[in-house]
């Protein structure tokens, strides 16, 4: 799957989120708080990072890291949407800087 149909797809569901909190809340979350959902997640991912090693126990590890690893990235990419970065781009820049980074003497 190309990059902006990931994207399409990450935004697509968080409409569908954002419908379900309107419902449930009667508004959707802001930016700041998608931001707070993605520490959480990325709290679990290290919970699972620590499982996948040997230190936690839980079961079906190898699934739920996957799981919470793509969960990430969902919330990346909404999270790129709502501040407005051009999270491909960005990432491609990335990627040059830092291998321009690694390949300097010294």
């Amino acid at each position: 799957m190309e990059f902006q149909a990931l994207i399409q797809r990450a935004l697509a569901v968080r409409h569908q989120y954002a419908a379900w909190e309107t419902r449930q809340y009667g508004r959707t979350w802001s930016r700041e708080e998608v931001l707070q959902g993605f520490v959480g997640d990325v709290g679990d991912l290290v919970k699972l990072a620590m499982a996948y090693s040997g230190i936690r126990n839980v079961p079906h590890v190898e699934q739920k890291l996957a799981h919470e690893l793509a969960d990430c990235l969902w919330s990346l990419l909404v999270l790129a949407e709502l501040y407005n970065v051009d999270l491909e781009s960005a990432f491609l820049l990335t990627m040059t800087e830092l291998e321009q980074h690694i390949t300097l003497p010294g």
